[in-house]
């Protein structure tokens, strides 16, 4: 692999901070108004577009140890490039979409853009950081994505109130805007020493048993993390009677993650291992959502937000950290992709069961079935997590 200077790296990393700003606001603005538009507007089930969000969760992530081999055989930018440009026709087809059928197909192109980008995008930042630099860029990373999603959201909801499809596709502008950040901006980075065989590269990620166990608790994190684009937003109309009313709970969610992103991290790391910071947040995550419940009020709702929200601050960057650090680097995008697969399956179970459990408790009248649900799996995943993380901390 070339040796990059000091002056490349920055220039790099500065150009992912941009590119994660316009992914972030292009994702934020358009997907957690599909379950309302399509089930309020379009009048579809929820189940049915619950299977099309999980179907593009499933497809992205469940295809992104494919972008990482790719990126691993022909470079991280060429990838990058291709996925943007494929998420942006996603997206403007989903301006279209008038049934269920066209709409899985708007989510499986977007779907795919996914899965050719997000290995590589993550690879890029593994490559271009250090170790000793990497858990500080995560946690900025993370504070710029909050600073997307509070932009986001609000732009999204804003431009509904034109069209739907103004959102549709001012979401794939952020992404054809990205494929020129890429193209320009980003250096050629490659595996150091990789393997030739790409079937070599997979073998270096299923001998890895930690890793693997890794992945596989992490499932039950995504399971819960998900309903914040299918049941939450359900939830917050109901509770308020408005569609406005989920711009301001992601609004909520975002700018306390500008607030406390980076100085709580660094409390954090005073006190306790990378392993513990991720272990708690996960805890708070699966409390906070187990306390929806109890909420009757849309402003008792948004305090269980909040709670979700900072526990999602503390996971994400030490989630990203342990990847990175755990990944063998001469199969980095191998690696970082098959980590993904926690996101495909725990997060297409959670969309297709988050759907499922808000209708059926309505008919049955048990509305707080969904949530204690969701709780226990959060919790579940928190143990094991606590369990593993002796082990964890040998592999990083």
């Amino acid at each position: 692999m070339t040796v990059l200077s000091d002056q490349v790296r920055k220039r790099g990393l500065n150009a992912l901070l941009v590119y994660t700003f316009l992914m972030v606001v292009g994702f934020a603005m358009l997907m957690p108004l599909v379950s309302v538009h399509f089930v309020s507007n379009a009048g579809m089930a929820a189940a049915v577009v619950g299977g099309a969000l999980a179907l593009r969760q499933i497809t992205q992530q469940g295809l992104a140890l494919v972008g990482g081999m790719l990126a691993d055989r022909f470079g991280v930018r060429p990838m990058i490039c291709l996925g943007v440009l494929l998420r942006a026709a996603g997206f403007a087809s989903l301006a279209f979409a008038g049934d269920a059928l066209t709409l899985c197909v708007a989510m499986v192109v977007s779907a795919l853009g996914g899965a050719l980008f997000e290995a590589p995008y993550q690879a890029a930042i593994a490559a271009l950081t250090t170790q000793e630099t990497r858990p500080r860029y995560y946690a900025l990373s993370n504070w710029v994505s909050g600073i997307a999603s509070t932009v986001g959201p609000l732009v999204g909801v804003a431009l509904l109130h034109v069209d739907f499809q103004i959102v549709c596709l001012a979401a794939a502008a952020c992404f054809a805007l990205n494929c020129g950040i890429a193209l320009w901006m980003l250096p050629p980075l490659a595996s150091p020493e990789a393997p030739r065989l790409t079937t070599h590269r997979l073998a270096l990620v299923t001998r890895d048993r930690r890793f693997l166990l890794f992945t596989g608790l992490m499932m039950g994190y995504w399971f819960v993390a998900v309903q914040i684009n299918i049941s939450f937003p359900l939830l917050a109309e109901r509770l308020s009677g408005n569609q406005d009313s989920v711009g301001i709970m992601f609004a909520l969610s975002a700018g306390l993650t500008v607030l406390l992103q980076y100085h709580l991290l660094r409390v954090a790391e005073r006190w306790l291992s990378t392993q513990q910071i991720l272990v708690l947040g996960v805890t708070i995550i699966a409390l906070g959502v187990g306390a929806i419940a109890l909420a009757q009020t849309f402003a008792a709702f948004l305090v269980c937000v909040a709670a979700f929200s900072i526990g999602a601050i503390l996971v994400r960057p030490t989630m990203q950290n342990l990847i990175a650090s755990m990944a063998n680097p001469q199969a980095l995008g191998t690696f970082l992709g098959f980590s993904s697969l926690s996101l495909a399956l725990g997060g297409a179970i959670g969309n297709v069961t988050g759907g499922w459990l808000v209708e059926f408790s309505s008919t049955r009248q048990w509305p707080q079935l969904p949530w204690m649900i969701f709780c226990a799996v959060g919790l579940l995943s928190a143990f094991g997590l606590f369990r593993l993380a002796p082990r964890a901390r040998e592999a990083t």
